[in-house]
């Protein structure tokens, strides 16, 4: 399997009769799987066969899809005239007519464009088109353009495989030299430890034993970085399998890189030594670094 990247493009025309269109899928970061579309209602079936696409095809992103759809001047619903309405109008022109005639007085008579002229006589006609052929070709382009996306997102999370593997790598290096520095330090930390001890001993008059005990276990936890090393050593083995395996491994990554910070921010708290305080900074600086990328994986 391969990593993926939650960032990608696409977008695509098309036409079918009066009808065309234009696509655009554009997809960024996002805790999950968020699908937000914009296509027109009366395209029956096509928001839900786009959002079922997606849905198979991604983990994690937010994802905007939007369809603009046009109708050319050829496809447009022409004139017609609604026979109810101009009943209506007819019968209302003969009985004033009639009435006028009783009274003695003369009407123009009334042409055809008067009466095409009165509010609803004359109307678009009701377009009849069947939208299942639109909608199927709606559908197939959709299919190309997913995959499109999903190439692009593969593309960026290839690029991402390379940055993270080199950054495992320094994390290990690095790790590597601070365990180093630790065993070099050992003879120094030995003669600190010693001399905390007898600070300890020779205050230790009436103090209880137990309580004299656990200050002395506290004095070697406070130095030892050994667990910190380990650790970290482990997490570098999780990230490497993590990257192996592909997929959707962002949330998890992410949760690494928390133990990652974890264990380096220890690491400077009990460092003890400039070299290895120095050593710490950089490790949190790649750590940082790596976090950073770690939050376009899908």
């Amino acid at each position: 399997m391969t990593v993926n990247s939650m960032t990608g493009f696409a977008s695509g025309q098309g036409g079918l009769g009066a009808h065309s269109w234009s696509w655009e899928i554009r997809s960024v970061n996002a805790k999950g799987l968020d699908l937000r579309l914009r296509i027109p209602d009366w395209l029956e079936g096509l928001e839900p066969f786009v959002r079922s696409t997606l849905s198979k095809n991604l983990a994690r992103g937010n994802v905007s899809v939007s369809l603009r759809m046009s109708r050319s001047e050829e496809g447009a619903a022409p004139f017609c005239v609604n026979p109810v309405v101009l009943t209506s109008v007819l019968e209302a022109v003969r009985q004033a007519e009639a009435a006028a005639q009783e009274i003695g007085v003369d009407l123009k008579p009334a042409s055809a464009a008067d009466l095409l002229a009165l509010r609803g006589v004359l109307d678009h006609a009701t377009p009849q088109d069947d939208p299942a052929p639109l909608v199927n070709q709606l559908k197939d382009e959709f299919l190309t353009l997913s995959a499109g996306l999903s190439e692009m997102r593969e593309n960026e999370g290839a690029q991402l495989f390379k940055v993270l593997t080199r950054q495992v790598r320094e994390i290990e290096a690095l790790s590597a030299q601070a365990g180093s520095l630790a065993e070099e330090r050992k003879p120094k930390m030995a003669e600190s430890l010693r001399a905390n001890l007898d600070r300890v001993l020779q205050n230790s008059d009436g103090v209880d034993p137990d309580r004299l005990a656990q200050e002395l276990a506290l004095i070697v936890v406070k130095s030892d970085v050994t667990e910190e090393i380990d650790r970290l050593a482990a997490h570098v083995r999780a990230a490497r399998d993590l990257l192996s395996a592909g997929g959707p491994i962002g949330r998890k990554l992410d949760f690494l890189m928390q133990e990652f910070n974890r264990e380096a921010n220890t690491l400077c708290s009990k460092s003890q030594s400039s070299d290895l305080t120095k050593v710490g900074l950089e490790l949190k600086t790649v750590i940082d670094q790596m976090r950073e990328q770690v939050q376009n994986v899908e």
